[in-house]
This record gives C-alpha cells, sequence and structure tokens, in this order.
C-alpha cells in the first residue's frame, strides 16, 4: 500500500492545500488502525497504564452512580478503550460492587481491537456511537479520547481571520493561511485578538458529545471524560505529536506519530447541555482522584504489598500530581439521576 505521507502529497498536490482538520483526521486513522502505540514500546502512556488505580476509581465512580439510581438495567460503555486495560479494571471493580453490566467498545482500530478482547472476552464492538444499545441507560467512559479528534484552527492575521491549511511542496507538509473567515464564527470576545493568535475548535468533538449526551438524556445514564484541556473559549496553539515518548512536528512523518490537541472543557459541556444532560465540572483531575479515595486505595495497596511501597506511591503522584492539573474530569447525566462522586 501507498504511504499515507505519498497519498496526501499527491491529493494536496492536485487538489490544493487542506484543512489542519482533514490532515489530522487523516494521520490519526491511519495511525491508530496500524499499531498499539501504547507503553514503554509505543508512543506514549495513559494514566490505566500507569496504575490500576485510576481503572479501578473509574469502576467504582459508576457502580457508586448506578447504586444511587436504583440499581437499572445498563450497559457500560467505553469510547477509545486503549488496550482494553481500563475496562478491565473497571470491570473487576464494578463487579465487586454487584455491578456486571454487558460491555460495549466504541473502537475502529483492529491493531487495538485484538488487545482490546484478549483483556475483555465479553466485549461487542461498534464503528461508532450509533449502534450502541438504544433500550437501557448508557455508563460512557471515555479516557484521552476527545484529544484525538480533529481541530479546525482559526490564524488571526493584518486582515483578519483565516483559515489554517497544509499545504505540500517537495513532499514537505507545511502549514499556510488559507481563506477568510466571518467573524461571526468566533467568540465576540476573541474577534479582535492581536495577529498571530490561534483559535482551536472541534467539531467532531462537539458532534459526538451532542450525540452521546442526547442519548444519555433520553435513555438514562452518565458519561465520564477525563483529557487534558482547558476551560475556554481560550486562543493558544495546542496542536502536537508525540513518537517515541518525545514531542515532535505535528507535520512530519503524518500516519506516524500521535497527533493530539487540548480539549476545550466548556465548548464539551455547553454540546451536553444542549442535548438535554446535566453537566458536573470540570474539575482537576487530581483533586477528583483524591475524592475518590486514591489515597485510601494506594495505602491498602502498598500494605498487601510492601516490598512496592515506594513504586505505589510514585504512581500516585504521576497520577495526582504530575497530570493532576492539566487533566480534568467532566460527567454529564440524565436528568433526574444523582449527583456524580468527585464533583463536589
Amino acid at each position: 500500500m501507498t504511504k499515507l505521507a505519498d497519498r496526501l502529497a499527491r491529493a494536496i498536490t492536485l487538489a490544493g492545500p487542506i484543512p489542519v482538520s482533514q490532515f489530522m483526521a487523516a494521520a490519526n486513522a491511519h495511525y491508530y488502525a496500524t499499531r498499539d502505540p501504547l507503553g514503554a514500546a509505543g508512543d506514549f502512556v495513559t494514566a490505566p497504564e500507569i496504575s490500576q488505580m485510576f481503572g479501578e476509581l473509574v469502576g467504582l465512580w459508576c457502580a457508586d452512580l448506578w447504586d444511587r439510581a436504583g440499581r437499572p438495567d445498563v450497559a457500560w460503555v467505553e469510547l477509545g478503550p486503549g488496550r482494553g486495560t481500563l475496562a478491565a479494571d473497571a470491570l473487576r471493580a464494578m463487579a465487586r460492587a454487584g455491578l456486571t453490566p454487558p460491555v460495549h467498545f466504541v473502537e475502529t482500530s483492529p491493531a487495538l481491537r485484538t488487545s482490546q478482547a484478549e483483556r475483555v472476552p465479553e466485549a461487542t464492538f461498534h464503528d461508532d456511537a450509533s449502534t450502541l444499545p438504544a433500550d437501557r441507560p448508557l455508563l460512557v467512559v471515555a479516557n484521552e479520547f476527545f484529544d484525538a479528534l480533529p481541530i479546525r484552527q482559526l490564524v488571526r492575521g493584518a486582515d483578519g481571520w483565516r483559515e489554517r491549511l497544509v499545504a505540500c511542496q517537495d513532499t514537505l507538509f507545511l502549514p499556510i493561511a488559507g481563506k477568510a473567515v466571518p467573524d461571526a464564527i468566533l467568540p465576540e470576545s476573541l474577534r479582535d485578538a492581536q495577529p498571530g493568535a490561534v483559535l482551536e475548535t472541534s467539531p467532531a468533538a462537539v458532534a459526538i458529545m451532542r450525540e452521546l449526551a442526547g442519548r444519555i438524556a433520553a435513555q438514562g445514564g452518565a458519561l465520564l471524560a477525563i483529557d487534558y484541556g482547558y476551560e475556554g473559549p481560550a486562543l493558544g496553539e495546542t496542536l502536537q505529536a508525540v513518537r517515541g515518548h518525545a514531542y515532535a512536528n505535528p507535520y512530519d512523518a503524518p500516519g506516524e506519530q500521535d497527533l493530539t490537541a487540548h480539549v476545550d472543557f466548556t465548548t464539551l459541556a455547553a454540546a451536553a447541555q444542549a442535548a438535554g444532560a446535566t453537566v458536573w465540572g470540570p474539575v482537576e483531575q487530581g483533586e477528583w482522584l483524591v475524592r475518590l479515595g486514591i489515597d485510601s486505595r494506594a495505602a491498602l495497596l502498598a500494605r498487601a504489598a510492601p516490598a512496592k511501597a515506594d513504586e505505589i506511591a510514585g504512581v500516585r503522584v504521576r497520577l495526582v500530581v504530575d497530570m493532576g492539573r492539566l487533566f480534568k474530569a467532566i460527567a454529564a447525566t440524565a436528568p433526574g439521576w444523582p449527583e456524580p462522586a468527585g464533583f463536589a
């Protein structure tokens, strides 16, 4: 098969520059379809791979909410489940609390589906959210999912705002300014920004949040999203590439490195509310984990395995302190469902 970079270069040469969103979507689709990017041998590590405590607390969060909602017949859903590590840990913790729901994974990568099926053999796979169960409440978890969805970038020039495009010159991909965009599509407070300012938006993230929040509002249940990001609207360029656990040029080697952007939690919250769900947060991941009892869980694990006490303390610091402020948690619940733990 022709390499993705060659195909993109040909397409741009024939039809002209493409939006950053189209470049990012094509790059990530190829990247995730062709490899397991996680772990020391991959490009990055996520919280569930750092410690079992993360997945266990997510599972207990779900079980607690389900219990206080009256223990309805629910389905458990994870978006972009990685290797299935979070799901395996969460399901184990939920089972101890009496919750053993059917499991549904929204995943398109053949490589990752193989890993997920090994860890969670009972899971049902979906290409997108449209085929998820419609006859019961859903408990949806999305950890480091929204950051990988394609973004648009708008750049302030001397003569107004323009959409950033990706051009190709001698097989080198580079960002350029495209056609002007109307001020009306920008938040009013940001329209008069200084030249060079960048505004990022993710229509794909908004669409997925609205779809799932609408399902939850109609069927019951909750959605928990954890990712790195900010409360917008805000200016700043956050598109980044990671390869071999180091940052790289996002326009190099499309399809061979992970492309992500910081998540605008304010926009996600507005999308969920517009679909009829009740929104909680965002709160910082560190604060959320402490409220859920990560300190007690870490102490219990250390007592059970004294030789690993220092290691357990170290991963607790990594989750609560190192990742604790940049990463945030947000929840959306169905009308009438109880307040989820960790948000107050």
